[in-house]
């Protein structure tokens, strides 16, 4: 492990959403952020941190390459903001075609996203 790597920068199974139950819980807590490109339903998770899941559906993200992309994405500025976050399962959600999106600009939703959770 290289050193500029932080300690507390992974992303280990505990902060995952990872069974259908817990994807469930959160869409039916009912409050969601909604960005250009993808929409960010939470409900607090009574934990010590927050936990994501992301959902691309094929028919707004068609190649397998662009949906995977869209997931790299929301999971490495999860990485980078978690320290920051409150303590809620979240689940980030393509809700609007990527086809004329750049990288820079879902990064951007993705952060502007993260940074509207309520504290």
């Amino acid at each position: 492990m290289s050193e500029t790597t932080g300690a507390g920068e992974g992303f280990p199974g505990a902060f995952r959403l990872r069974k259908t139950d817990e994807y469930s819980s959160v869409f039916a807590f009912r409050r969601a952020l909604r960005g250009q490109y993808l929409m960010l339903h939470y409900r607090p998770n009574g934990l010590e941190g927050a936990r994501l899941g992301v959902v691309v559906a094929k028919r707004l993200a068609k190649r397998a390459n662009v949906r995977n992309l869209v997931k790299r994405i929301v999971r490495e500025q999860f990485r980078r903001n978690r320290a920051t976050l409150p303590a809620v399962d979240m689940v980030m959600r393509l809700h609007a075609p990527v086809k004329a999106a750049t990288r820079r600009m879902i990064n951007e939703d993705v952060v502007r996203l993260l940074e509207r959770l309520p504290r």
